[in-house]
């Protein structure tokens, strides 16, 4: 039988075979052998200038490609809509014609005056094959919106009927940007309304407009 001070030390002793092996374990592998509350860990801080620089760098890049391509889009609007007037001046019925949409709808500036193209067409070909057309000078033109709609509307001038204002949608297809829709109304000064509203009602009461 065992006494209780042998049954201790047997408790307590250790192999110096695995005492060995442990320490070689310990200098090879420290980190193995570390609490983990006592491990430092190196990580970048997410507010880290480097990543804000980053950051910023690519804002302004993104930003400076969204303004190039918007002035890309308002040059070519700008040409499409110019190109319009000078066809319509020079009567070149295909080109003029070959700018809006299939669907498009032009507002003239007679009341009655609301014509889909094939409409358009029917009323602009005889005039344009006599070489006449119609000719209205861009004075001031504004271009708003994103995207592959934009609208705009365009002061223009007119020898017979002065200033006038151009509104309209343009959208961008596969040819390009074309007109969707343009209406075109006389710039009346207020001064002179009221008179022109007399006017305006006299003539459709004599051609019985409802």
């Amino acid at each position: 039988m065992i006494g209780p001070a042998a049954q201790k030390k047997q408790r307590v002793a250790v192999n110096p075979a695995n005492q060995k092996d442990s320490q070689a374990t310990m200098h090879k592998y420290p980190a193995m052998t570390q609490p983990s509350h006592t491990r430092k860990h190196r990580r970048r801080a997410p507010g880290s200038p480097l990543s804000l620089l980053t950051g910023l760098l690519l804002l302004c890049l993104t930003g400076a490609i969204a303004a190039e391509d918007l002035q890309q889009d308002n040059q070519a609007i700008h040409a499409l809509l110019d190109g319009l007037h000078r066809d319509a001046s020079e009567a070149r019925f295909e080109d003029y014609f070959a700018r809006f949409t299939p669907d498009a709808v032009f507002l003239g500036t007679d009341r009655s005056e609301r014509w889909t193209i094939p409409e358009f067409k029917a009323y602009a070909a005889p005039v344009f094959a006599e070489g006449r057309g119609w000719t209205y000078h861009r004075v001031e033109r504004h271009i708003e919106g994103s995207g592959s709609t934009r609208w705009f509307d365009e002061v223009l001038h007119n020898e017979k009927l002065g200033h006038c204002r151009g509104t309209g949608v343009v959208i961008h297809s596969a040819q390009g940007w074309r007109i969707a829709h343009y209406a075109l109304t006389m710039l009346v000064p207020n001064s002179i309304a009221a008179e022109v509203g007399r006017q305006t009602q006299a003539a459709e009461a004599a051609a019985e407009m409802p």
